[in-house]
C-alpha cells in the first residue's frame, strides 16, 4: 500500500506512573561543539578574570550548555535556530508554568501508541525515525500547537513540551549524531519516550532568549559579559540539525535529497564561509560589554578541509585588541572530526578581552520621553568633558543624557515628582523585583502579552496595534491609579501605564492625574530589555534624584570639574510634559541667567536647544549664544511620528557650552 493511504487509529495503552516519568536535563542532547564538559573551565576563567559581573549574554547559545552555568546571573541568549532558541525558552524562561501540567501531557504522549498518518510520518518515514515513531512524533507536535492555540498552555510549556519531544526524538535517531544523512539498512526498532525537562529554580526574571541574527542583536543589548561560540568551521548548523528545526518549526515544508532537508538558505551563517573575519570584526565593534569571552579551537589547518578553523588567530586578536585588553586561556580538548581525521595537540582556547574603551556603553531609558536624546547621545557625549566629578541633569527626563555619562557622580533632577518617585522606586527594588510586580499587574487586569502570546489570540493585527483589546483594562488600571487605590505597587502601577498609553509617554492634567489615552503597544522584549538595563546601572552607580524647579536646585557644592547638563522645553516647540505650565519667555531667562551665573563661578554648563524650527527662530536664545561655543548637531530623532505632518522639517538642534 502507498504511503499516503495508510491510515491506521489512535491507541492508547494503559497510563504510567507520573512518578516514573524519566527527568531530562540540558546537557542530555547531542550536539556540535557543545561546551557542557568545558564548563568547570569556563567558569574557573570567569570567576578568575571577570568581576562584578551581574548580566551575561550567551549570543551563539545552541543548546544552551554554558549558559546554564551562568543560571545566578540574569541570562540573555541566543542562536538563530528556532530548535534551539524553543530549549532556551524552556530552560532559562522566566514565565511560570505548571510542572503537572507537562507531566500530564508527557504521560499522555508516552502512552499513544500509534496514530494516523501526518506530516512525519509522510515525510520521514523509515529514514531517521521508524513508521511509528514518525507517527507519533507528528501526533505530538501537532497536539502540542493546538493546545497552545487554545490557550490550555502558554509560551513556557510549549516551549517545555516541544524540547522533551526534541530531546527524546534526538535519542532514537538513526544519525552519528547529526542528520546530514542516516544510516542505511539498519533495524529501526528504538521506542519514543520523552522525559519532563527539569530547568533550574529560581530564574532571574529578566532573562531573555532571542532567535535572531547575532550581529543585529549585539547592537540592541549591553550586559556585563558576552560569550561568543560561533561555527569553527564550514559545516552549518542548519545542514546538521534541519530535521529538529522542521519539527520545532513546524511548518510543514516540502523536503528534498536523501536527507529530506528543507529549504535552509535563510538559516546559513556567514560563519561557516570565507566571510567569517568580516562577520566576527564587525561583531566585536558593535559589542556593548565589560567582558567579551570568545571560545575558538586551534583546528587551523590540520582536519580535513570542512574541519579546518574559518578565522585566524591573527584576526581574532587584531579585532579583539581594538576592543580591550587580551588574555588567552588553554586546555587540551578532543574535537569533532567525524571520524575522518587523526588531531593531535588540539587545544580548546577561551579568548577574554576587558574592554578599555572609557565611554559607557550606552542605554535606553525605558522612558519614552518626548525630545530624549537617546538618537543625539553619539553626538552629544563625546562633546562632555573627559573628567566630571559631579553631573548635574537638571532637567533630566527619561533620563538617557545622566545614565550615560562618565561622572564619579550624577544627579538626575526634574520637576516633575513622579519621575523622582519612580527612578528611585526602580533602584530601591531592582530589576527582577520590578519585572516581578509589573507582571502582576499586567495579570490583575487582563491587559495583554503579545510576546508570549501573539497578537491573534486577542484579535488583533501587528500594523493596527492592540488598542482595542488593552481600552477597558487600561481605563480601569487608570482610574485605580489616579484613584490612588494603593495596592501594593502605586509607581510600578505609573510604568504600566505608560508602557501601555499613546506611544509610551508620561502626561498629567492640572489635577495631578495620568491622562493618556490608551496605545499600541504592549510590554514586550524590547521594553523589558530596556527596563532591565536602565534599573541594573541605576543600581550600580552614583546617582542621586531631586524634585526641584530648575531655579531651586542647589548648586552650591558644584566645582570646576563639575558639569550642569539643561534639556529644557523648548520655547518655539511643544510637547506633552510641556502642556500644563508651558515654557514662556520668563523661564526661558531665567534659565539662560542662572547658566551665565554659573559661568561667572567658572562652572561648566552644556545646553541642548534649537535655534530655529519650522519657519520660526528663538531670538532670545540666539542672541545669548553668541558669547559662548555653539555646537550644531544632526537632528535626526524624534520619538512620535504622531506629533507632526511636517517630515521635512530641519531643526536647528545645537549644543551650546561654555568650556
Amino acid at each position: 500500500m502507498p504511503l499516503a493511504e495508510r491510515v491506521v487509529y489512535e491507541s492508547v495503552a494503559p497510563p504510567l506512573e507520573r512518578s516514573r516519568l524519566k527527568t531530562t536535563h540540558i546537557n542530555n542532547r547531542r550536539y556540535l561543539g557543545n561546551k557542557y564538559k568545558l564548563l568547570p573551565f569556563i567558569t574557573r576563567v570567569v570567576a578568575e578574570n571577570c568581576k562584578g559581573v551581574n548580566v551575561v549574554a550567551d549570543i551563539f547559545a545552541g543548546t544552551g550548555a554554558v549558559a546554564s552555568a551562568f543560571t545566578d546571573k540574569r541570562l540573555i541568549t541566543n542562536d538563530n535556530l528556532y530548535s534551539n532558541y524553543i530549549c532556551h525558552l524552556a530552560w532559562f524562561s522566566p514565565q511560570a508554568y505548571s510542572r503537572d501540567k507537562i507531566a500530564r501531557l508527557i504521560t499522555r504522549y508516552n502512552t499513544v501508541m500509534s496514530v494516523v498518518d501526518n506530516y512525519m510520518s509522510l515525510t520521514f518515514a523509515d529514514t531517521f525515525f521508524s513508521l511509528n515513531n514518525c507517527r507519533r512524533i507528528g501526533y505530538i507536535r501537532e497536539d502540542i500547537e493546538t493546545r497552545y492555540l487554545d490557550g490550555e498552555i502558554n509560551e513556557r510549556e510549549r516551549a517545555l513540551l516541544i524540547t522533551s519531544l526534541l530531546y527524546a526524538a534526538d535519542k532514537i535517531a538513526n544519525t552519528c549524531g547529526h542528520y546530514d544523512a542516516f544510516r542505511q539498512g539498519v533495524e529501526l526498532d528504538r521506542h519514543l519516550e520523552l522525559s519532563v525537562p527539569s530547568p533550574s529554580e529560581n530564574l532571574h526574571s529578566g532573562n531573555i532568549c532571542y532567535n535572531e541574527d547575532t550581529n543585529e542583536l549585539v547592537k540592541r543589548i549591553t550586559v556585563d559579559l558576552v560569550y561568543i561560540d560561533p561555527p569553527y568551521n564550514s559545516r552549518q548548523y542548519c545542514d546538521a540539525y534541519h530535521l529538529l528545526e522542521n519539527i520545532a518549526r513546524w511548518e510543514k515544508p516540502s523536503v528534498s535529497g536523501v536527507a529530506r532537508k528543507m529549504d535552509r538558505s535563510a538559516l546559513k551563517s556567514d560563519y561557516c564561509t570565507n566571510k567569517a573575519t568580516a562577520a566576527f570584526e564587525r561583531l566585536i565593534q558593535n559589542i556593548n560589554a565589560r567582558y567579551i569571552l570568545l571560545s575558538y579551537n586551534n583546528m587551523a589547518q590540520k582536519g580535513n578541509d570542512r574541519s579546518n578553523a574559518k578565522i585566524s588567530d591573527t584576526d581574532i586578536m587584531r579585532a579583539l585588541s581594538a576592543k580591550g585588553d587580551v588574555s588567552v586561556f588553554k586546555r587540551d580538548y578532543k574535537p569533532f572530526s567525524a571520524g575522518k581525521s587523526d588531531i593531535d595537540e588540539h587545544e580548546e582556547r577561551l579568548f577574554l578581552c576587558v574592554s578599555k574603551i572609557k565611554n559607557r556603553v550606552i542605554i535606553q531609558s525605558p522612558l519614552n520621553y518626548t525630545g530624549g536624546k537617546f538618537k543625539l547621545l553619539p553626538q552629544i557625549l563625546p562633546r562632555f568633558p573627559e573628567k566630571i566629578d559631579t553631573f548635574l541633569d537638571l532637567f533630566c527626563g527619561g533620563g538617557d543624557v545622566g545614565v550615560n555619562v562618565n561622572a564619579d557622580r550624577v544627579i538626575f533632577n526634574d520637576s516633575c515628582p513622579q519621575l523622582f518617585y519612580l527612578f528611585n522606586t526602580f533602584r530601591n527594588l531592582g530589576s527582577s523585583h520590578v519585572l516581578t510586580m509589573i507582571d502582576d499587574i499586567i495579570t490583575r487586569y487582563g491587559l495583554s502579552r503579545s510576546t508570549d502570546h501573539g497578537y491573534k489570540r486577542y484579535g488583533c493585527k501587528s500594523s493596527s496595534g492592540l488598542s482595542s483589546f488593552n481600552r477597558e483594562p487600561f481605563i480601569k488600571l487608570r482610574a485605580d491609579f489616579n484613584a490612588k487605590n494603593n495596592y501594593f505597587a502605586y509607581y510600578i502601577a505609573l510604568y504600566v501605564l505608560i508602557v501601555y498609553a499613546f506611544n509610551n509617554q508620561i502626561r498629567f492634567n492640572a489635577k495631578g492625574e495620568f491622562n493618556l489615552p490608551v496605545g499600541k503597544r504592549d510590554f514586550n522584549d524590547k521594553m523589558k530589555a530596556k527596563l532591565t538595563a536602565f534599573i541594573d546601572r541605576l543600581r550600580e552607580g552614583n546617582y542621586r534624584f531631586t524634585s526641584f524647579d530648575f531655579r531651586e536646585v542647589d548648586t552650591t557644592e558644584l566645582t570646576s570639574i563639575s558639569l550642569v547638563y539643561c534639556d529644557p522645553p523648548y520655547l518655539i516647540t511643544r510637547a506633552t510634559y510641556n502642556e500644563q505650565d508651558g515654557w514662556n519667555e520668563q523661564n526661558e531667562r531665567d534659565l539662560l541667567g542662572l547658566l551665565d551665573s554659573l559661568n561667572e563661578r567658572r562652572i561648566r554648563f552644556a545646553l541642548s536647544n534649537v535655534l530655529a524650527s519650522k519657519g520660526q527662530t528663538n531670538t532670545i536664545l540666539t542672541e545669548w549664544a553668541k558669547k559662548y561655543r555653539i555646537i550644531h548637531l544632526n537632528h535626526s530623532y524624534g520619538n512620535s511620528n504622531y506629533h507632526t505632518k511636517d517630515k521635512t522639517d530641519s531643526a536647528d538642534e545645537v549644543l551650546i557650552v561654555n568650556y
